[in-house]
C-alpha cells in the first residue's frame, strides 16, 4: 500500500489533485492510503514551497500545479 499525501491549503488545485489521485488509484486497483495536510509548518517540513505538494512513502514527487494523469499513473506503477 503506497502512503500518499497532498500537502495545500485547501486550494481548488489541492482538492483537485486529492480527487485525481483517488480516482486513478481506484481505476487501477491500487490500494492507496490517501491523506491531505493543511498545517503550513508541516508542509514546509517536506521543503514545498509551491503546492499542491505530493508525496509518495515520505519523498516529495511533485510540488506547484495539478500533475497531469500521466504522471499520477507512473507514481501508482
Amino acid at each position: 500500500m503506497k502512503d500518499i499525501k497532498v500537502l495545500g491549503s485547501g486550494c481548488a488545485n489541492c482538492a483537485t489533485t486529492l480527487k485525481l489521485i483517488d480516482d486513478i488509484a481506484r481505476a487501477r486497483g491500487v490500494a492507496v492510503k490517501l491523506e491531505k495536510i493543511e498545517d503550513m509548518a508541516a508542509i514546509l517540513g517536506y521543503g514545498v514551497m509551491s503546492t499542491p505538494g505530493v508525496v509518495i512513502d515520505g519523498k516529495v514527487v511533485h510540488a506547484g500545479g495539478v500533475p497531469d494523469r500521466k504522471k499520477i499513473e507512473s507514481w501508482l506503477n
